[in-house]
């Protein structure tokens, strides 16, 4: 799923198609995620919503992504060794994480290896491809600071 696409109001409607059950605190972990393209973390996430949901827990928060992994919501980021994050766009891209800024972006890439369903005689069931650099903004912020 394309979150650029995603309109908020279905969530539930998502929630309900992956066989989870749209309680008050997965629906607002979810809509966070849809409105803030963070690839948050279970800190970030919970911080967040902590004060709108005071019953809140860190393990209510890791417990529910969990689950969104495994029912196809979400996908699972490993792209820094420090933090599990979370994505909500399901189709094969790129993440390219600044190594300045610490901001992760994600792009589309039309990458022949995307379009494979089985390589060698195995068979692909996802991708993760990440990339490491300094964004555009730091790199901005650099050139202003040297006068280039």
């Amino acid at each position: 799923m394309k979150n650029k696409d995603f309109d908020i109001n279905d969530i539930n409607k998502l929630l309900i198609d992956r066989g989870i059950r749209p309680s008050i605190q997965r629906i607002k972990i979810l809509e966070y995620i849809v409105k803030n393209k963070n690839h948050p973390t279970v800190d970030m996430i919970f911080n967040a919503l902590k004060g709108e949901i005071p019953t809140l827990s860190k393990t209510t928060v890791y417990n529910t992504l969990n689950e969104m992994v495994k029912k196809d919501v979400l996908l699972e980021l490993i792209i820094d060794e420090n933090a599990v994050r979370y994505d909500l766009y399901m189709e094969p891209h790129v993440h390219f994480k600044c190594r300045i800024c610490g901001e992760i972006y994600d792009y589309d890439m039309d990458c022949e290896i995307f379009k494979k369903k089985k390589i060698k005689g195995n068979l692909v069931e996802r991708y993760s491809v990440n990339l490491y650099g300094i964004c555009k903004n730091c790199l901005n912020e650099r050139s202003k600071k040297n006068g280039d």
